[in-house]
């Protein structure tokens, strides 16, 4: 009786639960939108952060973070690379490099790169090269004189594929190395300071180049899933223990992405918080005059023997049905706004300039999650449930005198 009730009450005049429903709607489709566009930008910026050389993990000299220089690389043989494989868990892969500081030249330009000499069959499975290679051909082992470029330096550079390029760096003995390498292969990054800022060449040249055979800046490591980098972090150093060592996770290399995403789903409940302000307004008021309009009907029920709690559940019900009416609609379109976005992402290439410095990708592509959805749709439930109690008991006050008294 109090379901049929009070689905017809909510319908007598139709103009203001339109009005209502239109403003759950809205609400509950900004919150749905809103979380997706916030969850995809967390997980490209995250994805960026560890496939762009950081990894979940890495191994180097305790120095080597605040003086990436070859001055302090680290002896492959003290690794001990067997009982790095067993302490891992099974799905991750590691890979060693070089990374230094260096200059790049051909006869138009010169500048400052980054030059990274990689292992060509173990990096392409942890870093971003495997498959941003568009052109030309990856780096092979047997390669002593092939770098990978990024497009953007290759334009920068006016070159092009087989042309040459100068690399010029400090060696292990301070002395400045330089050799002539071709280009093989161009990359495409998510981010254009990526495809400025390194350099890719075999380990075994730089190493030869550099004077440093046999060793290596870092040892990356790319875990099967996020989350776990404290605990294998703590594992390795019981395994490797060794103080001449320093293993680090992606938080410690990556300080401002880490405060970034404590603080990102802070932003998405403080956006709830707007949208409910504004809709509970909307309900306690249009929830009110029903009241007001209906002294007379509530004077007569309760003449007619029904409780105040009666009158309570019943004003509740009309709200939980406008609630549950806006939801449903919310959610559909939200939903269907989310998808239709996802296709081809929101293209910031435009502003790429000012993003790019706090490592946001290019195209981001919102991320829909069911934890997202069924959180926005309880919170707004049950507060406005809440919200509802007040004009309830204000219903439930008016008495038969009360009602004969209302003109």
């Amino acid at each position: 009786m109090y379901n049929e009730l009070a689905w017809r009450n909510i319908w007598r005049n139709p103009r203001r639960t339109l009005v209502i429903l239109t403003a759950v709607v809205i609400g509950i489709w900004s919150i749905i939108l809103l979380s997706a566009l916030t969850r995809g930008l967390e997980q490209e910026m995250l994805t960026n952060g560890i496939k762009t050389l950081t990894g979940h993990l890495q191994i180097q000299h305790p120095e080597y973070l605040d003086d990436p220089s070859v001055d302090h690389l680290i002896e492959a043989a003290t690794l001990h690379l067997d009982a790095l494989v067993t302490a891992l868990p099974p799905g991750s892969h590691w890979t060693g490099r070089i990374r230094v500081g260096a200059v790049a030249a051909n006869a138009r330009h010169s500048g400052g790169i980054t030059l990274v000499g990689i292992d060509p069959v173990r990096e392409p499975v942890v870093s971003f090269l495997g498959g941003a290679i568009t052109e030309g051909r990856p780096l092979a082992e047997t390669d002593t004189h092939s770098v990978v470029v990024g497009r953007a330096l290759l334009n920068k550079y006016e070159t092009r594929l087989g042309h040459k390029l100068i690399l010029m760096s400090q060696d292990v003995h301070g002395k400045i190395a330089s050799k002539a390498f071709r280009i093989s292969g161009i990359f495409d990054a998510d981010m254009e300071s990526t495809e400025k800022t390194y350099l890719f060449v075999p380990l075994a040249a730089a190493q030869q180049m550099l004077g440093g055979n046999g060793k290596l800046s870092e040892i990356s490591i790319l875990l099967p899933r996020i989350g776990d980098e404290a605990l294998v972090a703590d594992s390795l150093k019981t395994t490797i223990n060794d103080a001449s060592l320093s293993i680090t996770t992606w938080h410690e290399r990556l300080p401002m992405l880490a405060a970034y995403l404590k603080l990102s789903g802070s932003f998405i409940y403080i956006w709830y918080g707007v949208v409910f302000i504004a809709m509970g307004f909307g309900i306690v008021n249009t929830t009110l005059m029903a009241v007001f309009e209906r002294i007379r009907e509530f004077g007569l029920i309760r003449a007619l023997g029904m409780r105040p709690r009666g009158i309570v559940l019943g004003v509740i019900l009309e709200s939980i049905f406008l609630l549950l009416l806006g939801l449903a609609v919310g959610n559909l379109l939200g939903i269907a706004t989310v998808s239709l976005v996802a296709i081809h992402g929101i293209d910031l290439s435009a502003l790429s300039a000012g993003t790019e410095m706090w490592g946001m990708p290019r195209i981001i592509t919102p991320l829909l999650t069911p934890t997202d959805i069924l959180t926005a749709n309880a919170v707004i439930l049950i507060l406005g449930v809440a919200v509802s109690l007040y004009p309830a008991t204000k219903a439930a006050r008016i008495t038969p005198v009360d009602a004969l008294r209302h003109t």
